[in-house]
């Protein structure tokens, strides 16, 4: 049903949406909701399916093959930082937030990166310092994927003045409430439909029933965030499948010298090489995921997984471009729409370089000061 769904109703407009920079509207976000899309990897007592984690990544592979804007949503919902509240939030908080989440009537997009923390994430400088009944918030947060779009928002931020990751901690700040603005929106080599844009926050008042995770927890959010890292993964994996896909198609119709792309050799080669990077991340990824079965998966599976299906999905793009020649540089075939789009999401959630650090950290045991 996604696959017919991805194909059938966003297909069609993914090439109109990315050209003219249109954001999936609230009508369609809802129903993908109505569909059940949004709510895959939730508990039931809150409108969703419960079922495994590698049903909603099942999904969003398939409309991230075709329409990556409507992939991000259904992405947001089951790996994003509606897996936080799932899983760190009370249970008041999550009665409150999560139906609305997965109907569709609402979105909930998550800020961590600042002007001078990306990689670095634990130098951010976003606080929020408490006062009679909450918090009061200040700071900016950059390259927020819906940024401006979304209802809520997921903040990490001190929460105290300890350093380092141990002062940080997360809130829930609405998108109409008093101090919150908006920078321009980005313009971006890919991800054009999905909105990013800066937040300023000045002195926004958070009460306290707003607070999902208090200073020192830093740990347990990333441990969740492996989730959204997994999502990651799975939309370079379907980039890389569609690429790889529309390829094989196209060298057994195209012909050249009086023959067929694929009977050439060289070809053949180039082929090999994508199928054997799309199965190699394949199967990391699906491993990963299998891990998430009793809980949060496993860290170092996730950072294998990502950081092979992030640069797998750039190398095979190129390739797929290169095997359609001119064609590949047209906006008609879409294959430089998938290629532009790879870019974007081996930066996101932790560039590929990133994830080799941690991989070293995870298989030796060790961490490593990076400021030294």
């Amino acid at each position: 049903m996604a696959a017919q769904v991805a194909r059938e109703v966003y297909g069609p407009l993914a090439e109109t949406m990315d050209r003219d920079r249109i954001p999936v509207s609230r009508e369609q976000r809802k129903q993908l909701g109505d569909l059940g899309l949004l709510g895959i990897a939730h508990d039931g007592d809150y409108g969703g399916s419960g079922a495994p984690l590698a049903h909603a990544l099942a999904v969003i592979e398939e409309f991230g093959k075709v329409c990556r804007p409507a992939a991000f949503q259904i992405f947001e919902a089951n790996t994003g930082p509606a897996q936080v509240i799932r899983h760190l939030a009370t249970a008041d908080q999550r009665e409150r937030w999560l139906p609305s989440i997965i109907s569709g009537d609402t979105t909930m997009a998550v800020a961590i990166s600042e002007p001078d923390a990306g990689s670095a994430a634990t130098d951010m400088r976003t606080s929020a310092k408490r006062v009679d009944g909450g918090y009061v918030l200040n700071g900016t947060k950059r390259w927020i994927s819906n940024g401006g779009e979304a209802d809520q928002y997921l903040v990490y931020c001190r929460l105290s003045d300890a350093p380092g990751a141990k002062g940080i901690g997360a809130v829930v700040v609405g998108r109409e409430v008093d101090g919150i603005s908006f920078g321009a929106a980005e313009r971006l080599i890919g991800f054009r439909a999905i909105p990013s844009a800066d937040i300023i926050f000045e002195d926004v008042f958070v009460p306290d029933d707003d607070l999902v995770v208090p200073a020192g927890d830093f740990g347990k959010l990333f441990g969740v965030f492996s989730i959204e890292r997994l999502g990651n993964t799975t939309m370079s994996l379907a980039i890389g499948q569609e690429a790889l896909d529309r390829t094989i198609q196209y060298v057994q119709e195209r012909e050249q010298f009086g023959k067929q792309l694929i009977e050439f050799q060289s070809i053949q080669v180039m082929l090999a090489d994508m199928v054997l990077q799309v199965e190699a991340a394949r199967l990391l990824r699906d491993r990963a995921a299998a891990t998430a079965d009793e809980g949060l998966p496993d860290s170092l599976a996730v950072s294998l997984a990502k950081c092979t299906a992030n640069e797998m999905a750039k190398k095979v793009t190129d390739l797929a471009m290169q095997l359609h020649g001119g064609n590949g540089l047209t906006e008609e075939y879409g294959i430089e729409r998938l290629h532009r789009d790879a870019h974007g999401w081996a930066v996101a959630g932790g560039t590929p370089t990133m994830q080799r650090i941690r991989i070293v950290s995870e298989v030796l045991g060790r961490k490593f000061d990076q400021r030294r």
